[in-house]
């Protein structure tokens, strides 16, 4: 109140003639006063480093012990993969498989303590017991010129390691293992065998850890470059015939796993100078990979009903019109239970109560392995992962960054910048309720 009256919150102070000093009387109702508060500001930096890992949103980067940036690399991605995680973590440390050697125990072993570590530090950790137990299984990362470690091949670290783990995770020792690595990594192919020459025709399988892209002059995309990757020529003898000759193998995908890998075949043995030479072709890649053209007859049966729940789902989503009718929801559910039963379709087999997950050959990226330089046997790798955040993070030995989703779609190559070597791809999945 000023002079007896009420000022409004509109009033024209210039109008009220108030002179300095004049005393202004204030009239409401006092509200409680403000408590300083009973702790103060918290740093990250000052967090225990358990809650640092989670404020940071990733996991630590991993110190080059000498020429290790391929096995890093190959540990960051893989380290993305949460079902292996979990399956890591219910190998025993005295139960060791039949059949299973001392070295591959303890390869399992450090994968698994060095998995550990890098979640639960923010530092970067040294994965020092890791590379000592890599080079015993496998002595070829142990060579050395002029008394210096070399670089590796970080595809052959790669595929040595799955396999070790493919051996010791489908043991006595981790049979509480939620899902194998032939369930999480495998791929059954399924491959037509021809001669032109002599008319002979024959059916083989196999169940490889990757499938290849094999990078020409005409491969300008992944699709095209995986296509030629499943039909190959090989020289063999022929009973036919009673001599060698040239057959010709068209390979399609009879079950899929959950992550799948594929690596770019960019490396290729130069006689002249006596070493692997890359090849630097661009060849772009998707964010998100259908393979439904590259498998077989049998298997498209089967992915038909989780494909059109897949569509359905995320028509829903943004409000579309569903395709699926009525009529076919029927026959769709009694192929999609087929399918369940006779495949590995089904991810969550387990407990009925869960919503059944089923594969669709859809796959979407969820980490880079990337080469930058003109050797497979020197330059420098770097590990490319989407976080649960939908972020990417550049793993570069021990330093972190964070990335743009266009900085990933910028590792095709065509250069000397770093370009996908290996990309690992996670299957989008259907969800069923029966």
């Amino acid at each position: 109140m000023v002079k007896g009256g009420i000022l409004k919150d509109d009033a024209d102070w210039s109008t009220l003639g108030v002179k300095d000093g004049q005393k202004l009387m204030m009239i409401g109702t006092a509200d409680e006063i403000v408590k300083a508060p009973e702790k103060g500001p918290v740093f990250v930096e000052d967090l225990p480093e358990e809650e640092q890992v989670v404020a940071l949103g990733h996991s630590a980067g991993l110190y080059n012990l000498g020429n290790t940036c391929y096995m890093n690399s190959t540990l960051q991605c893989l380290h993305s993969v949460p079902e292996l995680k979990s399956a890591l973590l219910s190998y025993s440390d005295t139960g060791r498989g039949n059949g299973i050697d001392q070295a591959s125990h303890n390869l399992t072993l450090a994968t698994r303590n060095t998995f550990g570590e890098l979640d639960q530090s923010v530092r970067p950790v040294a994965p020092l017991q890791f590379l000592q137990t890599l080079r015993k299984k496998f002595p070829q990362f142990a060579q050395q010129h002029n008394n210096v470690y070399m670089q590796q091949d970080a595809e052959e670290c790669w595929t040595q390691l799955v396999y070790t783990l493919s051996q010791t995770l489908t043991s006595d020792a981790s049979e509480s293992a939620a899902l194998s690595m032939k369930q999480l990594f495998g791929i059954d192919l399924v491959s037509r065998v021809h001669c032109v020459e002599s008319g002979e025709e024959s059916t083989e399988t196999e169940s490889v850890y990757s499938l290849k892209c094999h990078i020409s002059q005409d491969v300008n995309h992944l699709h095209e470059g995986l296509k030629h990757g499943l039909k190959t020529e090989l020289e063999k003898v022929s009973p036919a015939l009673g001599r060698t000759a040239i057959y010709t193998r068209e390979s399609r995908i009879n079950e899929l796993p959950r992550y799948l890998t594929v690596q770019f075949v960019r490396f290729f043995w130069k006689r002249e100078s006596n070493q692997k030479a890359k090849i630097l072709r661009k060849v772009d890649y998707p964010l998100e990979l259908d393979v439904y053209d590259f498998c077989s007859d049998e298997l498209k049966q089967k992915l038909q009903a989780p494909r059109q729940m897949l569509r359905d789902a995320e028509n829903a989503k943004f409000g579309l019109k569903t395709e699926a009718k009525a009529s076919s929801s029927k026959e769709n559910e009694g192929s999609s239970s087929t399918a369940g039963d006779s495949s590995n379709m089904d991810i969550d087999k387990a407990d009925p109560s869960v919503p059944k997950k089923q594969l669709t050959g859809v796959y979407d990226l969820v980490a880079v392995l990337t080469h930058k330089g003109r050797s497979a046997d020197s330059g420098h790798y770097v590990g490319w992962v989407k976080q649960d955040n939908g972020k990417w993070i550049e793993f570069d030995d021990d330093n972190p960054n964070i990335r743009k989703e266009e900085d990933i779609l910028k590792l095709s190559g065509g250069g000397d910048w770093h370009m996908a070597y290996i990309c690992l791809y996670k299957a989008r999945v259907a969800e069923s309720k029966s």
